[in-house]
């Protein structure tokens, strides 16, 4: 049975590309919701597997918002597809906990992966399995040292060039904060980046895990726990 998604997202060209990308991954698309309305009844007469939603709509309570009713009754994975990474926006969405946040403009091998994350999770008991050759992170999260690769349970998680970098730059000071400094110096060097690159950056990480795996100190750093 092919996997179901639900769109919610107000822009019409931008959800028929997702539309259109979905299709050529082999995914059902339940229906493109425009506002809350539209997807409430939309999952009241087809419940999707995953939901994939923007965050900023427009004549509407926003994504956020939406799948904070949604999860009060019912337990679908949520990926978001947002152009925004301030501070508050991604500390509402910590709160629902997606599997996924994913930037605009996206790349279809990375919303692929994403989606295969999502389905999977959504399939697994949340207990802990044997793994001999990776170091356990806990929650079912392991990570290979010395290939630097990411795995849930037996799936490997896809990590950007700089996710990875990150990963490898947190595990390696486990439990120490590592400061925001020496983060952006070890991933960027001497090239200059604004405050949001390296705070969605965390945030990626943060969503291809467990959000409580990694703790960030505001102002300060941030940890591998």
């Amino acid at each position: 049975m092919k996997t179901k998604i639900l769109i919610i997202e107000d822009e019409t060209i931008v959800a028929l590309d997702i539309q259109s990308a979905l299709a050529n991954l082999g995914y059902v698309v339940t229906s493109i919701a425009t506002n809350h309305t539209e997807a409430f009844m939309s999952i009241e007469e087809n419940i999707p597997n995953i939901i994939l939603t923007d965050i900023n709509l427009e004549n509407s309570i926003d994504g956020i918002e939406i799948v904070q009713e949604i999860q009060k009754t019912k337990n679908i994975p949520v990926i978001y597809l947002t152009a925004f990474s301030d501070d508050d926006t991604i500390n509402r969405a910590i709160q629902t906990n997606p599997v996924g946040y994913l930037l605009k403009p996206f790349q279809t091998n990375e919303l692929k992966s994403t989606i295969l994350l999502a389905i999977y999770k959504s399939k697994q008991p949340l207990t802990q399995t044997t793994h001999n050759r990776y170091k356990y992170l806990g929650n079912n999260y392991f990570y290979d040292e010395e290939k630097k690769k990411l795995y849930f349970k037996e799936v490997e998680i896809k990590l950007t060039q700089k996710e990875s970098t990150l990963l490898d730059i947190l595990y390696k000071e486990k439990g120490n904060i590592v400061p925001f400094e020496t983060i952006e110096y070890l991933i960027w060097e001497d090239a200059s980046v604004s405050d949001s690159t390296l705070r969605t950056l965390i945030y990626r990480l943060r969503s291809k895990l467990e959000y409580k795996l990694i703790e960030t100190i505001p102002l300060n750093g941030c940890k591998l726990l």
